[in-house]
């Protein structure tokens, strides 16, 4: 446990300790963890450098009753830090501090939409950088699958090596449309979709595949939806939503206590999809850059 003279937010580059010691609290909120429990999850079963060539960095803020941990980040250079959500600015500014003080750069950081706003603006402060909002997002958690009616037709079936290529280009596709935030290379991303059979397609019924979509590994009982991609001359069929009920109701039949998706919140049309087949709002989240 800390002492009053020592950091409460604690850092280190050991994934295993990390996930021992924030496992309580961040299994204490699934759904408002799921970044973070899907990333360290996939460093855990890929490894270290899953997510590029970078050292990771986790951190837990701890200090709490009983020196219990009340805060955690995940960071995997070269991408954005990923802070769970805390209860108060100070916690963020403290972290701000650690880090700038430490010599750290951070290209942005994504949680929370109120954290993420207090991190963002101590980091301004304290280092000069420049902060600019990239993307928001709601995050939505399953509540009475419906599927939509009618149905396209053809039929859903989990991607397999054969697919690899199919995968990383509408991988590819994906990020390039919500702003090229890639968490990994396209190829390797297929790779690790296919080997937990973490992609789904949607068939045409001669076979052709239409729709994507893809979800993380079960951890602490949520699974989460993405991404879900139609490219552009599929869409307005239906396929999107045809895919993503059938990966919702096989994560239902996999044993997952919750069932989560992001939505870009500039797109109404995925929002309302969503909704229609029983996903409901719980949190908003946002993703800032920095620049120097």
């Amino acid at each position: 446990m800390a002492s009053s003279s020592e950091p409460r937010w604690q850092l280190t580059s050991d994934l295993d300790e990390f996930r021992s010691r924030a496992r309580d609290f961040l299994h204490s909120a699934p759904a408002l963890h799921t970044a973070l429990l899907s990333v360290t999850e996939t460093l855990r079963a890929r490894g270290l450098h899953a997510y590029g060539g970078g050292a990771p960095l986790f951190g837990v803020l701890a200090g709490g009753s009983g020196g219990a941990v009340s805060g955690a980040f995940v960071w995997t250079p070269p991408h954005v830090l990923a802070l769970a959500p805390l209860a108060d600015a100070s916690a963020a500014d403290e972290l701000a501090a650690v880090l700038a003080d430490a010599g750290w750069q951070l290209p942005g950081v994504g949680g929370e939409e109120t954290t993420a706003a207090a991190f963002a603006d101590a980091w301004q402060r304290r280092t000069g950088a420049v902060a600019a909002v990239a993307y928001r997002q709601r995050l939505y958690r399953l509540d009475t699958l419906t599927p939509p009616e009618p149905s396209p037709q053809g039929g859903a079936r989990v991607a397999t090596a054969a697919d690899r290529e199919l995968l990383a280009r509408w991988h590819t596709e994906f990020e390039e449309s919500v702003g090229g935030h890639a968490g990994m290379e396209a190829g390797a991303w297929a790779d690790t979709r296919i080997a937990y059979g973490g992609a789904t397609l949607w068939e045409t019924p001669d076979g052709t595949p239409v729709a994507m979509a893809g979800n993380t590994r079960q951890v602490a009982g949520q699974v989460r939806v993405a991404p879900v991609y139609t490219p552009a001359d599929l869409r307005g069929r239906g396929y999107a939503g045809a895919a993503t009920v059938a990966v919702s109701r096989a994560a239902l039949d996999a044993g997952a206590d919750e069932v989560l998706l992001f939505t870009d919140l500039e797109n109404p049309t995925s929002n309302g999809l969503y909704q229609r087949i029983g996903y409901r709002p719980v949190r908003d989240f946002t993703l800032y850059d920095f620049t120097a």
